[in-house]
């Protein structure tokens, strides 16, 4: 493990509460008035970052900071092979999907060789993962004549005015739609001496009775695989075929929303989905999909897209244009060069176990949980009764931040560490990231005050 000094080679640890300075203050006043006050900023010292390279995000001065939460660039900051790929093709031609040209369909037959176990047979592209869940969310109403959606109670499934209807996650500045149903996420802790894929799968179906009850039809389930913002939750594997197979039932769609757990971030497969061994009707994905171009999309069934396509024409101005589609398939190519799904599981295993080892010193690591490259760390003030600390977890994301090591929380408490680095990421600097977190936890259980 790295000491303290080879952190301190990364970036100087500076405690205390020192003001942000002028030039940063001047930036953040002028932010606020030409942005005005619904953006938020990170941190209670924000960042100004004017540089990425790999896995580091670099300020004005040169300070350098391990970005382990940022999955959009999830081969690393300026990756040469998606850079050389969207200056190529801007320099060439970018133009929409009403003509026709190669590059989307070479990233459609790649996208859909990573699903040869299901029955996924089409494309839609869009440019981010809220619309691809809106467009989901579409196709799942024209199919099955309905309009419920069963989410987990903390999710989070992206921005526009139908999907932050079942994006509880953000909050109470979103009302939740009447046709929606909200079942816990699943918490182990909550399911003690219950089966847990039993037990979704009783919530699922309860959830499908109280919509048919009200004379609401269920369109469709909706996850997030790794059940991300609930507080990072993989497994044990397999448990949400139960659940699965109710909506199925019930006459409506399971739609697996890949957006943060997809493109091989479980170090397992391409899609956190294909863990638990179940067949999505829909597959929606975002995020990494463009290393930072924005893109997104979904794979769907045949049997799903037949009545949406006779009923409906499909065009995104900018979604599946030829600039986005070059960066995705660079993104696909170099997840397959250079074995990033296997170097995934490898590293992933280092930061999962080094930060477990941690919990035997800090006794307010309630859980460690991940698969791959995504870790959930749960702080909480009493480990048997796993009380949610919400005020720590916001003071070691404010020290790792100041020790130059980028994260943030989530989960219904706000409780759990975010740890998402990108793919690339090496054993050493996976090292760094435990040896600033056993120090930051340290400094804030003994002195909370930063």
């Amino acid at each position: 493990m790295k000491t303290t000094t080879d952190l301190n080679m990364v970036n100087a640890y500076i405690p205390g509460r020192a003001d942000v300075g002028p030039l940063t203050a001047a930036l953040i006043d002028r932010r606020n008035a030409l942005l005005g006050p619904a953006y938020r900023l990170m941190y209670e010292h924000p960042l100004h970052i004017v540089r990425g390279d790999g896995v580091w995000l670099i300020d004005p001065q040169g300070r350098r900071y391990l970005d382990v939460y940022n999955n959009v660039t999830s081969l690393g900051h300026c990756h040469p092979a998606v850079t050389e790929a969207i200056c190529q093709q801007v320099q060439t031609l970018a133009t929409n999907t009403r003509y026709l040209h190669e590059t989307i369909l070479e990233l459609a037959e790649r996208l859909l060789a990573t699903v040869p176990e299901t029955a996924l047979a089409h494309l839609m592209l869009t440019c981010t993962g809220s619309e691809a869940n809106d467009l989901a969310y579409r196709i799942a109403k024209v199919h099955s004549g309905g309009t419920g959606m069963i989410v987990t109670d903390t999710a989070y499934h992206g921005i526009t005015d139908a999907v932050s209807q079942f994006s509880p996650s953000l909050g109470t500045t979103v009302n939740l739609g009447a046709h929606v149903r909200l079942v816990p996420a699943p918490r182990l802790y909550h399911a003690q001496g219950q089966d847990l894929g039993e037990r979704f799968t009783r919530d699922v179906e309860a959830a499908i009775a109280d919509l048919q009850r009200h004379g609401i039809r269920p369109a469709a389930l909706i996850v997030d695989s790794l059940f991300t913002s609930d507080g990072i939750l993989p497994g044990p594997t397999g448990f949400l075929k139960g659940a699965v197979q109710a909506i199925q039932r019930a006459g409506g769609l399971f739609i697996a929303d890949e957006v943060q757990p997809g493109f091989g971030r479980t170090g397992e497969h391409m899609w956190g989905f294909q863990r638990h061994g179940v067949i999505p009707d829909i597959v929606t994905m975002g995020k990494p999909m463009g290393n930072g171009q924005p893109v997104a999309g979904l794979l769907a069934t045949t049997e799903v897209l037949q009545e949406f396509g006779q009923r409906s024409r499909y065009f995104n101005t900018f979604g599946g244009n030829t600039v986005s589609c070059a960066a995705a398939l660079a993104v696909l190519k170099t997840i397959e060069r250079e074995g990033l799904i296997g170097h995934a599981r490898t590293v992933g295993s280092v930061l999962l176990d080094g930060i477990g080892r941690l919990a035997a010193r800090h006794a307010a690591i309630g859980d460690v949980r991940g698969a791959g490259m995504f870790v959930g760390v749960e702080l909480v003030s009493d480990r048997q009764a796993r009380t949610p600390d919400r005020s720590l977890t916001s003071q070691v994301v404010n020290r790792m931040r100041q020790k130059g090591v980028l994260l943030s929380a989530c989960a219904m408490g706000h409780n759990v560490l975010k740890i998402r680095p990108p793919l690339v990421l090496t054993a050493d600097q996976a090292r760094l990231v435990i040896a600033a977190l056993d120090e930051s936890l340290s400094e804030a259980t003994a002195d909370p005050v930063i």
